[in-house]
């Protein structure tokens, strides 16, 4: 397993109608590092927003899809979705206000 530090954890937001909805509830999406748990997940989210309380993290692995390009054929890159839960006292992520 790779020796990984906090701010490595997360890669970007998921943008989505579906994750934009679920901000109104304390709900945030983000792909995660591959081999990131959740106990590493719910750190980084911790630490680079302030004030953030973690309830739960959710995570999932999602496949690469099948891709072709005339005669080859190939896969897109497997991701890691996490969805983390917030407390009802917690800030909310200042990234997502904008959107």
């Amino acid at each position: 397993m790779a020796d990984l530090k906090y701010y490595d954890v997360i890669l970007r937001p998921v943008v989505t109608e579906k994750s934009m909805n679920m901000m109104s509830d304390k709900k945030y999406a983000f792909y995660v590092h591959p081999e990131a748990n959740k106990a590493q997940i719910k750190e980084a989210v911790q630490r680079m927003f302030e004030g953030t309380k973690v309830k739960a993290v959710k995570t999932m692995n999602v496949p690469g899809k099948k891709k072709r390009r005339g005669m080859v054929f190939g896969r897109t890159e497997k991701k890691k979705k996490a969805y983390v839960f917030l407390t009802e006292d917690s800030k909310e992520i200042e990234i997502f206000s904008g959107l």
